[in-house]
């Protein structure tokens, strides 16, 4: 005789709806608050990456006037220069004053064009210093940030 099973002996596993209830609320409450600390990492990040660009603007705004204002005194002692050596030339009495003021001239120009790309240079080389500051300072705060698992 075989035995021949039926609706009444089979036995299905049982579901609990609250306990499944409760885990989806679980999981979901678990997302909500990794996307809020997601949200609040971006937002930190994007503050900071404005307040470096703010700081970067400003700096090439203050440098560029430094050297516009280098710039403009440069101009001005050579204009200075050309005019007191036309007024010495016109007053020159022979040739060889003409030849004397000349090369004392063209000597003092190459002399102050020296320093005058001298002090160029310091202002460019402290202007990209101080443009790249803020980047490099926020560069280095985020790969020096934790990182994520």
């Amino acid at each position: 005789m075989t035995k021949t099973k039926t609706a009444e002996t089979v036995e299905f596993p049982t579901f609990d709806a609250s306990s499944a209830a409760d885990q989806v609320r679980d999981f979901a409450e678990k997302g909500i608050e990794q996307s809020k600390q997601a949200y609040a990492k971006l937002k930190t990040g994007g503050e900071e990456a404005q307040k470096a660009f703010e700081s970067t603007y400003e700096a090439a705004r203050s440098n560029a006037s430094d050297l516009s204002l280098k710039t403009i005194a440069a101009m001005r002692t050579n204009a200075e220069a050309g005019f007191a050596h036309l007024e010495a030339l016109v007053g020159a009495r022979s040739l060889s004053e003409v030849v004397e003021l000349q090369t004392s001239f063209l000597r003092q120009r190459f002399e102050d064009a020296v320093a005058q790309t001298r002090d160029f240079q310091s202002v460019a080389a402290k202007a990209a210093e101080e443009v790249a500051k803020p980047i490099k300072s926020a560069v280095e705060k985020t790969f020096k940030g934790p990182r994520a698992a």
